[in-house]
Protein backbone atom coordinates (compact mmCIF):
# COMPACT_ATOMS: atom_id res chain seq x y z
CA UNK A 1 0.00 0.00 0.00
CA UNK A 2 1.45 3.36 -0.56
CA UNK A 3 2.03 6.21 1.91
CA UNK A 4 -0.80 8.84 2.35
CA UNK A 5 0.94 11.65 0.17
CA UNK A 6 -1.40 14.38 1.79
CA UNK A 7 -0.51 13.40 5.39
CA UNK A 8 2.70 13.37 4.45
CA UNK A 9 2.89 17.20 2.88
CA UNK A 10 1.07 18.05 5.89
CA UNK A 11 3.64 16.92 7.90
CA UNK A 12 6.35 18.72 5.42
CA UNK A 13 3.92 21.84 6.46
CA UNK A 14 5.28 21.80 9.98
CA UNK A 15 8.61 20.57 9.36
CA UNK A 16 8.69 23.33 7.17
CA UNK A 17 11.36 25.77 9.38
CA UNK A 18 12.90 23.19 11.02
CA UNK A 19 16.64 23.28 10.55
CA UNK A 20 18.76 19.94 8.87
CA UNK A 21 15.17 18.44 7.99
CA UNK A 22 15.66 16.01 5.00
CA UNK A 23 13.36 13.30 3.78
CA UNK A 24 14.34 9.87 3.49
CA UNK A 25 12.39 6.36 1.86
CA UNK A 26 11.59 3.63 4.59
CA UNK A 27 9.06 1.90 5.96
CA UNK A 28 6.95 1.82 2.95
CA UNK A 29 6.47 5.51 3.46
CA UNK A 30 8.62 8.90 3.89
CA UNK A 31 10.39 9.60 7.06
CA UNK A 32 11.73 12.71 8.37
CA UNK A 33 14.88 13.33 9.40
CA UNK A 34 16.26 15.86 11.35
CA UNK A 35 20.32 16.22 11.69
CA UNK A 36 19.88 12.64 10.66
CA UNK A 37 17.84 11.70 13.65
CA UNK A 38 14.27 10.22 12.25
CA UNK A 39 11.60 12.76 14.39
CA UNK A 40 8.75 10.98 12.42
CA UNK A 41 7.04 8.78 9.44
CA UNK A 42 4.10 8.40 7.48
CA UNK A 43 3.20 4.76 6.43
CA UNK A 44 0.20 3.97 5.19
CA UNK A 45 -2.31 6.21 6.71
CA UNK A 46 -0.48 6.04 9.78
CA UNK A 47 1.73 8.61 11.04
CA UNK A 48 4.36 7.19 13.58
CA UNK A 49 6.50 9.33 16.08
CA UNK A 50 9.21 8.80 17.54
CA UNK A 51 9.14 9.59 21.48
CA UNK A 52 11.17 7.51 23.20
CA UNK A 53 10.94 4.02 25.31
CA UNK A 54 10.29 6.80 28.32
CA UNK A 55 7.59 8.57 26.30
CA UNK A 56 5.47 5.80 24.65
CA UNK A 57 3.80 4.23 27.72
CA UNK A 58 1.53 6.85 28.62
CA UNK A 59 0.85 8.64 25.08
CA UNK A 60 0.09 4.73 23.62
CA UNK A 61 -3.26 4.89 25.59
CA UNK A 62 -4.83 7.31 23.85
CA UNK A 63 -7.35 7.25 21.18
CA UNK A 64 -6.43 6.02 18.01
CA UNK A 65 -2.53 5.50 19.36
CA UNK A 66 -0.28 2.13 19.38
CA UNK A 67 2.72 1.46 19.92
CA UNK A 68 4.56 0.68 15.96
CA UNK A 69 5.73 -2.88 15.85
CA UNK A 70 8.55 -4.37 13.38
CA UNK A 71 7.68 -7.55 12.36
CA UNK A 72 5.66 -8.37 15.60
CA UNK A 73 8.11 -7.42 17.75
CA UNK A 74 6.84 -4.02 19.37
CA UNK A 75 8.92 -1.07 19.19
CA UNK A 76 8.52 0.80 22.61
CA UNK A 77 9.94 4.00 21.35
CA UNK A 78 8.15 4.77 18.15
CA UNK A 79 3.53 5.01 18.21
CA UNK A 80 1.68 4.89 15.31
CA UNK A 81 -1.12 7.31 15.16
CA UNK A 82 -3.93 6.69 13.29
CA UNK A 83 -5.54 8.75 10.74
CA UNK A 84 -8.53 9.54 12.62
CA UNK A 85 -5.99 11.19 15.38
CA UNK A 86 -4.25 13.24 13.46
CA UNK A 87 -7.32 14.47 11.15
CA UNK A 88 -7.56 18.09 13.01
CA UNK A 89 -4.15 20.39 12.20
CA UNK A 90 -3.49 20.82 16.19
CA UNK A 91 -3.77 17.10 16.56
CA UNK A 92 -0.92 16.56 13.81
CA UNK A 93 1.22 19.04 14.67
CA UNK A 94 1.40 18.15 18.63
CA UNK A 95 2.12 14.22 17.27
CA UNK A 96 5.16 16.16 14.90
CA UNK A 97 6.08 18.30 17.63
CA UNK A 98 6.70 15.41 20.16
CA UNK A 99 8.77 13.59 17.33
CA UNK A 100 10.69 17.15 16.56
CA UNK A 101 11.55 17.14 20.46
CA UNK A 102 12.79 13.67 20.61
CA UNK A 103 14.94 14.08 17.78
CA UNK A 104 16.38 17.24 18.60
CA UNK A 105 17.45 15.80 21.94
CA UNK A 106 19.78 13.14 20.33
CA UNK A 107 23.21 14.34 19.06
CA UNK A 108 23.12 15.11 15.45
CA UNK A 109 24.52 12.41 12.94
Amino acid sequence: MAYDEGLAQRVREVLADEPGLTEKRMFGGVAFMLDGNMACAVTNDDLMVRVGKDGSDALAGQPGVRVSDMAGKPMKAWLLVSAEATQQDEDLTGWVRRGADFARSLPPK
